[in-house]
């Protein structure tokens, strides 16, 4: 399956004249060749958008060397190696384990943390502590996986009593976590970051026993692809990369929307499993419905059992404080209409925060802005906007470029600030999210 996506916001590698042999084709075509699989960290579609961890490394590579980027999605790893071996595929942006077999044929690239296998199970008086209580089990694996082989090794250790069961390797790692989770399958095996970034949303999951070493990990390249792996290295190593592998590694590995959605089942022909509410309580606010869903989506996935770091909690991701003024308690803020209710009247106080906005359109983004950051420092933006000549009723490229300025200290200790340092690109990235997601609402209804 080919994926073609032109890259944004190119940069193009310091050094041209490194671009030949191996490269030369990828320059020629104007594309980079990547094969990846589907996965909660590697690559899926996200509300019509396609995600992953190695996905976006990838793109970010593509753009460093200035091509478009074309996506094969393999069912195995073995198709994986093929690929490349054959030449279908420049470059695996896949998480792939360091073994002999891998290493003599292809040069590893953009290693990423160290993992090691464990045993995932459930919780319960049923739940095992050491091995060799695996004598007589039955644990799923996919056939032909490293897991397989090190299950194997396992067994023969103990006298050769665990019940290996494989499964065809189309089905992922990901999907056999969510087998034993949901108490259809009881054990299986995968790496330790997987398995953590599973137990984070689903909270019965044991994934403390060890079963291997840590293992080095990262994507292939051909061993042919000496000036590849050279300017890959170049790119590895920019601070801008640095600093997108955090954003990423954080976005995927602490708290990826894949697992998110997990949790969430949404019915057939619908936005989300709580419409009929959105409808209910948009009106109050003279707000399409759609719109509602889609800052509900931004700030929680939908998930009511969702508490953010600072205590945010249910759908709305309403604060303690918030959410006491307006009658919840711990128990109540997850209950899913209580929560939007309460959503809703928060809106309602913001609305009428930024009543001097006469559009409701531009309204309707100060307060997705004012949500996401609190009213506080959205007028602090205005006022430096009124100050530096620019329209403090208009967001795009007026209030929101001085929200961004709220980081630097001319603008934080300007006088007509009131309430200090403030960085708002997380904030800026909330209300174009937002519309994003509202837009593509309204085309998919």
């Amino acid at each position: 399956m080919g994926l073609m996506l032109a890259s944004c916001q190119p940069r193009k590698p310091e050094n041209e004249h490194t671009v030949n042999n191996d490269l030369q084709n990828i320059v020629n075509t104007d594309t980079l060749r990547i094969a990846t699989m589907y996965g909660s960290t590697s690559y899926f579609l996200f509300r019509d958008e396609y995600m992953g961890f190695d996905y976006e490394m990838a793109e970010d590579l593509a753009n460093y060397l200035h091509v478009n980027i074309d996506v094969t999605v393999a069912r195995s790893e073995g198709e994986l190696a093929e690929l490349l071996q054959t030449n279908q595929v420049d470059l695996v942006a896949y998480n792939l384990i360091e073994t002999k077999e891998l290493k003599n044929q292809f040069n590893f690239v953009l290693p990423q943390s160290e993992s090691h296998q464990v045993l995932v199970q459930n919780m319960g008086t049923s739940s095992i502590s050491d091995v060799t209580e695996l004598a007589g089990k039955s644990v799923y694996v996919t056939s032909n996986s490293i897991f397989q082989n090190r299950l194997q090794s396992l067994n023969d250790e103990i006298g050769g009593t665990i019940k290996i069961i494989t499964v065809p390797d189309s089905v992922s790692d990901d999907d056999l976590i969510n087998e034993v989770a949901e108490k259809k399958i009881g054990f299986t095996l995968a790496y330790y970051n997987v398995a953590m970034l599973h137990k984070s949303f689903q909270r019965t999951l044991d994934c403390h026993l060890s079963v291997g070493f840590d293992q080095r990990n990262g994507w292939l390249i051909r061993k042919s692809s000496r000036k590849l792996g050279k300017i890959i290295k170049k790119w590895e190593d920019l601070p801008d990369t640095h600093l997108t592998q955090e954003r990423l590694f954080d976005k995927y590995w602490n708290k990826s929307p894949y697992v998110s959605l997990q949790k969430v089942k949404i019915p057939k022909g619908h936005i989300s499993p709580y419409d009929h509410l959105f409808k209910k309580y948009a009106s109050e606010i003279n707000w399409d419905w759609r719109l509602l869903a889609a800052l509900a989506f931004h700030e929680s996935r939908f998930d009511t059992s969702q508490v953010s770091w600072a205590g945010a909690a249910g759908i709305m991701q309403l604060m303690p404080r918030t959410a006491s003024n307006f009658g919840l308690d711990r128990r109540t803020v997850k209950n899913p209409e209580m929560n939007i209710e309460a959503g809703v009247e928060y809106i309602k106080s913001l609305n009428l925060a930024f009543r001097q906005i006469e559009n409701k359109e531009e309204r309707i983004k100060f307060i997705l802005a004012a949500y996401n950051s609190g009213p506080a420092h959205i007028l602090d933006a205005m006022a430096l906007a009124n100050k530096y000549g620019k329209n403090p009723h208009i967001w795009f490229n007026q209030v929101e470029y001085f929200l961004l300025k709220k980081s630097e200290p001319e603008f934080y200790n300007d006088p007509v600030v009131k309430y200090g340092y403030f960085r708002g690109n997380e904030t800026v990235r909330y209300v174009k999210n937002t519309l994003d997601t509202y837009e593509k609402y309204i085309r998919r209804k």
